[in-house]
């Protein structure tokens, strides 16, 4: 029988300091000597005359029980009044304050420590409470609301973070007319001492990383970088030997769906900003998102993706301001590194998502990596000019990756609209460059030479814009092996490969690309690398990796990608997998996946995939001789007939072939 869970009913408070990080940056050991002095004159006294019992204490904070729901408030009242007295002779950008938030729930009490919804949704009131103000649920507003002389003011429902329900939440209206709370006359005890019925002090900036872990939830099968084969296991995955880091999808606290793309937008943003450090090593965008709107532990999710740090977040705000709290935390312990909010005017959304990056950079930096100060004052993209073009960019890249005929139309006019908005910003023309060559490649709206030409203007505009942006690079290089410019090519991807080291979508895009310029030696270690930079990887992934695997003869690992990608294979993924399974000497398995492929795209050949789309660099020769023996042993069309050439008059026709034609 399992042992039972010691439980109890607890009104609980929760509080951090505003700004903590920002006010010891500024003055350390100011900032902390008049922290401790506060807690000694009055914080302290007030816990212990309200009946307190201080279960740990912090540096810059304090976890403590009460008695009851009354106690709790009438505490955080007196506290919250004590501060700004006692604060008011410091200069207004030094002074301390609290935000605090109150919850009667369930807690599992462990040793020393407790746990629970009831912690969480006190934490998560704190996140909504202003700088020096208090917010309390529906159960604590029912138990005090006729026992105190102060206000309440309703503020609907939320919903938080890792609480399936949403709360109801009510304001502590501090300004009310009506008594101070009472004090009581009884003799202080050690703050230490226990008492019967409980509630909780957080009097910290970590606390929300402490106490709102969540249940693990499954999340898909992380791709081993070895292997790079599906599993359904999620062992723990080695730690790199330079500071990692995950950061996890904002979680967005307001209605506006808007809000929700600006969130899931500051995040890519960031990720892609911290892909540049060098000496950094991050999560990519997808195996991140893996975990969006799902309760997590941030230990396990350490482990998953192996990395020692986590980055959390939410966003909230009305059409004026925006409120955007993070908090970096230690996945390897479960401790908090550094937290921050940052409550802005709108506009000044794009300079805290810069400071962010700089802040976690520097964090990260000093834990064990080295980070220059000339990288951390250029890293930063440039800045949109508009939220309305960004906006418009963030959806011109949600209907893109839904990679459908209907969604690409949208993709291509959401960019148009974000250019026309905001003509500087190179987000948008390179989000117009990737929706064009999808046009390209599919044919799906537009003729190909419209959408060629579209393709090479966008992509040329987006580097001109901005030149260290390497996906812009990136972007322009595949444009190039499309007109087998291979010099122009190979420099584009060079200078990608310069700019973001790290990041994977540029590694495995990298990889692929190099596999038509070279020996594909560098190609596969590039692949591998994406992988376990992004080990929930996109479709995409698979597809760009089985033709470096195929190239270095590594041909189980070749159909192991395709049929890792989980969906339907198109005719690219079949003429790859026929040709592995030939140069395996698995014919029956190569006979079905090339009569699959035919079935699929019956005018296809190697010479239309090699004359009309792009040819190998003679630096990869061998590359292209490998792929026209295993076209021929799978049994491929290799050569176009009269009829296949005269309806695709773009094919180039290759040398073999032509003799071919002559020899028949």
């Amino acid at each position: 029988m399992a042992p039972r869970i010691d439980r109890k009913l607890a009104a609980i408070l929760a509080a951090d300091v505003v700004g903590y990080s920002r006010l010891v940056g500024d003055d350390e050991a100011g900032t902390i000597a008049r922290l401790k002095a506060r807690r000694k004159e009055f914080i302290e006294p007030l816990i212990a005359e309200y009946h307190g019992r201080v279960v740990k204490l912090m540096g810059d904070g304090a976890l403590v029980e009460f008695a009851s729901a009354v106690d709790a408030v009438e505490c955080a009242v007196a506290i919250q009044k004590s501060v700004v007295e006692r604060e008011a002779t410091e200069p207004e950008d030094r002074r301390i304050a609290f935000r605090i938030g109150i919850n009667i729930g369930d807690i599992i009490v462990e040793d020393a420590d407790i746990y629970g919804d009831g912690v969480n949704v006190a934490a998560r009131l704190e996140g909504l409470a202003e700088p020096g103000g208090i917010c309390v649920s529906r159960n604590v507003y029912n138990q005090v609301k006729n026992k105190l002389d102060v206000g309440f003011e309703p503020m609907g429902e939320h919903r938080v973070k890792n609480i399936a329900e949403p709360i109801s939440v009510y304001r502590v209206d501090l300004d009310a007319p009506g008594r101070a709370p009472r004090r009581r006359r009884v003799r202080a005890q050690r703050r230490w001492q226990a008492v019967a019925a409980a509630g909780v002090l957080i009097l910290a900036a970590g606390a929300v990383a402490w106490y709102a872990l969540g249940p693990q939830q499954s999340s898909p099968p992380i791709v081993a970088a070895a292997a790079v084969a599906s599993s359904d296991q999620k062992p723990a995955l080695p730690l790199p030997d330079k500071p990692s880091i995950a950061v996890l999808p904002f979680e967005n606290l307001s209605d506006d769906p808007g809000r929700e793309r600006l969130a899931d937008g500051m995040v890519e943003d960031v990720i892609a900003d911290l892909s540049r450090y060098r000496e950094l090593f991050v999560i990519a965008r997808n195996s991140s998102f893996v975990y969006k709107g799902k309760p997590h532990d941030v230990r396990q999710v350490g482990r998953e993706l192996g990395v020692k740090y986590v980055l959390e977040g939410s966003v909230q705000g009305d059409g004026r301001r925006i409120r955007i709290t993070v908090q970096l935390i230690d996945a390897t312990t479960g401790a908090h590194v550094w937290s921050e909010r940052y409550d802005r005017p709108l506009e000044e959304f794009f300079a805290v998502r810069d400071e962010v990056t700089a802040t976690i950079a520097a964090t990260l930096g000093s834990s064990g990596g080295r980070i220059e100060a000339s990288e951390i004052g250029g890293v930063h993209r440039k800045k949109p000019g508009s939220l309305q073009a960004y906006d418009y960019t963030l959806l011109s890249t949600y209907h893109r990756r839904r990679h459908t005929k209907e969604d690409n139309v949208k993709a291509l006019d959401f960019a148009r609209k974000a250019v026309e908005l905001d003509p500087a910003s190179a987000h948008a023309h390179l989000e117009m460059a990737w929706a064009y060559y999808v046009e390209v490649d599919f044919a799906w709206n537009l003729p190909w030479r419209e959408a060629m030409d579209g393709w090479r203007e966008a992509a040329h505009k987006s580097v001109a814009l901005d030149p260290s942006d390497a996906m812009a690079h990136v972007c322009l290089g595949r444009y190039y092996s499309y007109i087998n410019d291979f010099d122009r090519q190979r420099a584009e991807l060079e200078k990608a490969l310069q700019l973001e080291p790290n990041n994977p979508d540029v590694l495995i895009n990298a990889g692929r690309d190099l596999s038509w310029l070279e020996p594909p030696g560098r190609a596969v270690g590039l692949v591998e690398r994406a992988f376990r930079l992004n080990p929930h990887p996109p479709a995409s992934y698979y597809i760009h990796a089985k033709h470096p695997f195929y190239y270095a003869r590594q041909f189980e690992k070749a159909i192991a990608v395709i049929k890792a990608k989980g969906d339907q294979p198109h005719g690219g993924d079949l003429n790859v997998l026929a040709m592995s399974y030939a140069q395996l000497g698995r014919d029956a398995d190569a006979r079905r996946a090339a009569t699959l492929s035919k079935q699929l795209e019956p005018d296809w050949s190697a010479e239309r995939e090699l004359g009309e789309t792009r040819e190998f660099a003679p630096a990869a020769a061998a590359n292209r001789a490998l792929f026209l023996d295993g076209w021929r042993k799978a049994g491929l069309q290799v050569c176009a007939t009269a009829e296949q050439l005269a309806k695709y008059p773009s094919i180039k026709r290759l040398p073999e072939c032509e003799a071919e034609r002559v020899r028949s």
